[in-house]
């Protein structure tokens, strides 16, 4: 490949990268993305033909053209499109077409600036649309293709020579100077062209390796701004002071992701069943619940490592510790597992209710991580069933019930739990569970409603979702003088193994009842939800194992770059700090039994014994010879690459085929006569070479005569130009 071809196809990957940077962040569609690379296959065909427009006629297009832009946006809005993305996709338009004419045109270095520059702003405006892996990718390719293309670019500029006419009134063209002139600047047009992606390569390294710490430093948040207006996590229901029946139902129709979460629990069981608690409501109105005013709050401070503490628990074996990646949603509660113990967070303050619910001053527009401990282990079957203890005045309000309430829902309460035998709490509660799990069926349709929508679900619809369940078995309880409260949060979502997290997604959303035991003062969770409803659907087949890759990077992009702040920086340094201290500690405690080993070796020969053990020294010689294998296969390649197979596999008189072999030239005359050329005996080598008019073989020729006539030693660098020229013949090039 000449300078000039690695010039151009370096700048076309530039374009080309800033195009699918912006498609792949959704700025233009399949369509438009595919008639993009159809365009650039057909500019590059064109390159130095006369179908290539002039600047005159490309400027005249553009300026033809731009009343089109202006109504394109017009018929965006004409068809209802988000008015975010209305500006954005007729911009992505219109630098899609200058880019196109500008590269059906005659270009000079201006030409090629404004190409540059067009991408570069494709690739900022795609950073407004969206923070993906994917994007990321694309935009460390991108500025690969960028760095080649500068180089070459800045190259081409300085490594002008004196035109042609101008070399005439010097010396003739076709004197041996000049001659000599060409094929020096050919060879080393070619060696810089094969060595400039490396040049990148190294460029790109020193940027990151500089940038690093840099970005270790500053806390790094992310915000696709054009893109949040298409998320629909904008008025997220059901998790407010005021909860009408059906909003959890309403939510359950997306698919949009809300969270991720990660568990690590001290006893596997903890892990099991969990559900991510969002906000508790005690005050049934008869058509949905509410927070009542009795519900106080407490603002706790935290310390300096951002932890704030909340509870107690038995020991620290019993907790279960959560890492949660939240998307932006307009609520201020905090999801987490049952009995938070303690909280850490780059937060401000932290508020907790009398319910358990957790809520913080947080920007809607940003992502936040935060860390949850909690003791999710409940009192045994046995101590719940000999809870007799009765409730204080405090939880009087945990059996309130509206006053105008079908009196059929007491009755059936009442039927239920003697049928069941239930002579406690506990008892009632199961009864009951069990009773909406098997006798009611599970749809997202919103069919109950009237004046009692608790009513025509129990009695009439006998089928809803996870709010009718839940209101049903805790209105149904207060009526047997059970204290109950109702939660809204998530079920846990669809575990990727490779992420090792949790995708919870709005189709989560959750409702169930906590029954307290004041015995032990415990609030335990009950969720009469039919089986049908408890189920997250998931893929399967190829589509389930990329999406569990994609998940995974996804996750990894959130974690270290959107929502690195000072407590994941902390995480990080601290890991980092323990691997290389157990890798230490691991490789000081190796050396230590090699040492011990290597000693008994010795003190067994000198011993005269033979039988002491070589288990140790045994694997690391084995491990010495395999990396010395590898070092020697690494050098082989690298030098079948630099000189080709012929010369590349002898390893033995290596000065004396560099210097003066002359086997090329024989190969050469061989690879000729194959193909039916054969040199006459009259002929000297160069005549023969500049008959043939292959521009290969008197290059060849030349060197040729140069080591056989001349004493001249070739370099390395001529024996792979040799070899290079021989491939060209063999492919009947010359």
């Amino acid at each position: 490949m000449t300078f000039n071809t690695y010039f151009r196809a370096s700048s076309y990957a530039m374009v080309a990268c800033g195009a699918l940077t912006l498609a792949v962040s959704g700025g233009m569609g399949l369509e438009l993305t595919v008639a993009f690379g159809a365009l650039l296959v057909l500019s590059w065909r064109l390159e130095r033909t006369r179908w290539q427009l002039t600047e005159r006629i490309g400027l005249v297009v553009v300026l033809l053209s731009l009343p089109l832009f202006y109504l394109d946006w017009r018929y965006q809005t004409r068809v209802g499109e988000v008015q975010a993305r209305i500006g954005v996709s007729a911009l992505a338009h219109l630098i899609l077409f200058l880019s196109a004419v500008k590269l059906l045109q005659i270009k000079a270095d201006r030409d090629w600036v404004f190409l540059y520059l067009i991408s570069f702003f494709e690739v900022l405006l795609a950073a407004g649309l969206s923070i993906s892996p994917l994007y990321v990718a694309m935009l460390g390719l991108y500025t690969l293709c960028a760095l080649c293309t500068i180089v070459a670019f800045e190259m081409k500029k300085a490594g002008r020579v004196i035109a042609a006419k101008e070399t005439r009134l010097l010396v003739p063209p076709d004197s041996t100077l000049v001659r000599r002139l060409l094929s020096r600047r050919s060879k080393r047009s070619t060696g810089m062209a094969r060595r400039l992606p490396l040049v990148a390569v190294g460029l790109m390294s020193l940027i990151f390796v500089l940038a690093l710490p840099l970005f270790l430093l500053a806390p790094r948040y992310g915000n696709g701004v054009f893109a949040r207006s298409n998320r629909g996590l904008t008025g997220f229901v059901g998790f407010s002071e005021s909860v009408e029946l059906g909003a959890i139902g309403e939510l359950k129709r997306s698919n949009e992701v809300v969270m991720r979460v990660r568990v690590e629990a001290s006893q596997p069981e903890n892990a099991t069943d969990l559900r991510w608690r969002g906000i508790a409501l005690d005050d049934f109105t008869g058509r949905g619940w509410r927070r009542s005013r009795a519900t106080s709050g407490r603002i706790y401070p935290a310390n300096e490592r951002g932890l704030f503490q909340l509870g107690t628990t038995e020991g620290l074996h019993l907790l279960t510790t959560q890492t949660f990646f939240l998307e932006p949603i307009d609520t201020p509660y905090l999801f987490a597992a049952s009995r938070v113990i303690a909280i850490q967070g780059a937060f401000a303050d932290l508020q907790r209710d009398s319910e358990g619910s957790i809520s913080v001053i947080k920007d809607d527009q940003e992502r936040i991580s935060y860390q949850v401990y909690s003791d999710t282990t409940q009192p045994s079957d046995t101590v719940l069933r000999n809870d007799a203890q009765l409730y204080s005045e405090d939880f009087t309000r945990y059996l309130q019930l509206p006053q105008r309430l079908d009196p059929r829902i007491e009755s059936l309460a009442r039927d239920v739990t003697l049928r069941a035998g239930a002579r406690n709490r506990y008892d009632q509660a199961l009864a009951i569970q069990s009773f909406l799990q098997t006798e009611y069926g599970y749809t997202l349709d919103l069919k109950a409603g009237g004046r009692e929508p608790l009513a025509d679900f129990l009695f009439r619809v006998r089928e809803g979702h996870c709010e009718y369940f839940a209101t049903a078995m805790a209105v149904m309880l207060r009526t047997q003088g059970v204290a109950t409260r109702i939660v809204n949060g998530f079920q846990s979502g669809a575990y990727n193994d490779t992420a090792n997290a949790y995708t919870v997604t709005q189709r989560d959303a959750h409702s169930w009842v906590e029954v307290y035991f004041p015995e032990t003062g415990s609030w335990v969770t009950f969720d009469p939800t039919p089986p049908a409803g408890l189920n997250t659907v998931e893929s399967s087949g190829l589509n389930r194992s990329f999406g569990k890759y994609a998940e995974a990077l996804e996750l990894l992009w959130i974690q270290y770059v959107v929502s690195y702040d000072k407590h994941e920086q902390r995480t990080l340094a601290t890991s980092v700090r323990n691997r290389l201290s157990d890798y230490r500690d691991a490789i000081a405690g190796e050396f230590r039994e090699l040492k011990k080993a290597a000693g008994a070796w010795l003190r067994s020969i000198l011993n005269g014994g033979a039988q002491q053990p070589y288990s140790r020294i045994r694997p690391a010689l084995f491990l010495l010879g395999i990396a010395l294998i590898a070092v020697l296969f690494a050098l082989i390649v690298q030098r079948v690459y630099k000189l080709g197979w012929w010369l590349g596999l002898v390893f033995w008189k290596r000065n004396q085929r560099t210097a003066n072999s002359i086997d090329f030239y024989e190969r050469m005359t061989r690879l000729l006569a194959s193909r039916g050329i054969e040199r006459a005996q009259s002929e000297t080598p160069l005549e023969f070479a500049t008959a043939l008019g292959a521009v290969e073989a008197v290059k060849i020729t030349d060197a040729y005569n140069r080591v056989r006539y001349g004493e001249h030693a070739l370099s390395l660098d001529e024996v792979a130009d040799i070899e290079n020229w021989l491939k060209g013949i063999a492919r009947g090039e010359g």
